[in-house]
């Protein structure tokens, strides 16, 4: 989970700011903390960045430039090993890995990709599911983060409406976003159209550099690019190829739990299915601000998880067991 906690800088860190000071011309640099807390509260260096992060990537990168033995590899900082072993366990329940940890053709695609390996593994796995344009739209959308829609203070009932227009029938989160990247292409990339709709033409921009850069890398792969607008089962598979890792059931109290490692989760306020409250979803991701948060939900039918990932949920997974009543009013997604 992202969990964006506040924490106190360090030595080296502060002493580098105050370097910022007197570049140009004199400067002083004044601390808003006392020299004990300098001496006591702060570490001396910042946590490398590869040691706190999800390293599915780096070692998926690295299993393709032929290097196998990822524990004895020289590291400037070596990164925990449960992170490293994490990450071979997702990238062998993705199939970007055998059980020898060797790369499979999937996972040699998978690398071609400069995306987290569930978005690569959503994209190669768009080719079975004939819906690859659609796939890369929503891959390039959802590659730009929370960024799309903006909300002013003075018209926040418009914005919210204007984003609303995009979830019409309660189709979730990434198909929504598919639609705002349609509804951009057929008004020519329109600024109005942006400035009309709260949505940030930047954000937008940048989508697209990064769609035509996944159109290009399509063809490198050797995966043909075919639509398929009407047929939603199928993005939405597509999509749970590379994020059944990501599924949430409701729970009775009308909360979420994560159906492998259970914690409790809660669809995040901005999402179109926030009322609507599905009985099983895929999320893009978890974020930690005030609760634990699924950002960019989507709805999905139990059965595909063992469909899709076999290797990963039995049947036991995803059986609703009878007996278990949903809170009232809630859970009935609209048909």
């Amino acid at each position: 989970m992202e969990s964006l906690l506040i924490n106190p800088i360090s030595k080296a860190s502060a002493n580098q700011r105050a370097g910022r000071s007197g570049r140009t011309g004199p400067g002083k640099c004044f601390r808003l903390y006392t020299s004990y807390n300098y001496m006591h509260d702060l570490e001396d260096n910042t946590v490398p960045e590869i040691q706190r992060t999800n390293l599915a990537n780096v070692v998926l990168t690295l299993k393709s430039l032929g290097i196998h033995d990822l524990v004895n590899f020289d590291f400037m900082d070596p990164p925990p090993s449960e992170a490293l072993l994490r990450a071979l366990e997702q990238l062998f329940a993705l199939s970007a890995l055998n059980s020898r940890g060797e790369l499979t053709k999937t996972g040699r695609r998978m690398a071609e990709f400069p995306l987290d390996p569930m978005l690569s593994k959503m994209i190669v796995a768009s080719e079975k599911y004939k819906c690859s344009d659609e796939i890369i739209s929503i891959a390039s959308m959802l590659s730009i983060g929370n960024s799309i829609f903006y909300r002013p203070k003075d018209k926040q009932v418009h914005a919210d409406n204007a984003r609303l227009n995009f979830h019409t029938g309660n189709v979730g989160d990434h198909i929504a976003l598919l639609n705002v990247y349609n509804s951009w292409k057929e008004t020519d990339y329109s600024t109005q159209w942006c400035y009309e709709n709260y949505i940030q033409v930047r954000s937008m921009k940048r989508a697209r550099d990064i769609r035509d850069q996944l159109d290009g890398l399509m063809e490198r792969v050797e995966i043909e690019i075919c639509s398929n607008t009407s047929d939603l089962d199928a993005i939405k598979k597509a999509i749970t190829s590379g994020f059944f890792h990501h599924s949430a059931r409701l729970q009775r109290d009308g909360t979420y739990k994560t159906v492998k490692n259970p914690q409790t989760v809660h669809i995040h306020p901005s999402s179109g299915l926030a009322e609507v409250r599905p009985r099983w979803v895929v999320y893009h991701e978890l974020v930690l601000t005030t609760k634990e948060f699924m950002r960019q939900v989507t709805e999905l039918k139990p059965e595909w998880l063992v469909e899709i990932a076999p290797h990963y949920y039995q049947l036991k997974d995803v059986e609703d067991s009878g007996t278990k009543k949903l809170p009232k009013g809630q859970g009935r997604a609209a048909l």
